[in-house]
């Protein structure tokens, strides 16, 4: 132990030695786009336009990769109304949906941290001054 080091060593609460398969879905979850996606879409069924609407700043290119890769993932399904013009709508599945309660802890402990977050990084800058 070196002489700095004050705390009390306890085992990790989770672990991951080997493969376990977390880093599918966390590459899923730490990409740029899907927690939006997936929040508007826990509201309900979106059309494309409607997704890129309320997801600020995506691009046309960006929400289709994004919603191919959640419909790969079975997160969520992709419906072609067989109308003129053919009207596709997304929705969650049940996966999807059980994400959104994660999604929401994230949300809440970002909140409740945010203010200790934005000081540790201002004293941070401080020191690097």
């Amino acid at each position: 132990m070196s002489a700095g080091h004050t705390g009390v060593t306890t085992d990790p609460v989770v672990s991951c030695a080997e493969e376990c398969g977390v880093r599918d879905v966390q590459d899923r979850l730490g990409d740029k786009w899907t927690v939006h996606v997936v929040v508007e879409l826990a509201l309900g069924p979106r059309r494309f336009r409607e997704l890129q609407r309320l997801v600020d700043g995506i691009s046309q290119r960006m929400l289709t990769l994004t919603l191919r890769r959640l419909e790969r993932d079975g997160l969520v399904t992709r419906t072609v109304h067989p109308t003129t013009p053919p009207q596709v709508e997304y929705a969650l599945t049940e996966t999807g949906h059980s994400m959104t309660h994660l999604i929401k802890q994230l949300i809440d402990w970002s909140l409740d941290h945010r203010a200790v977050i934005g000081r540790a990084r201002e004293e941070w800058d401080a020191k690097q001054a």
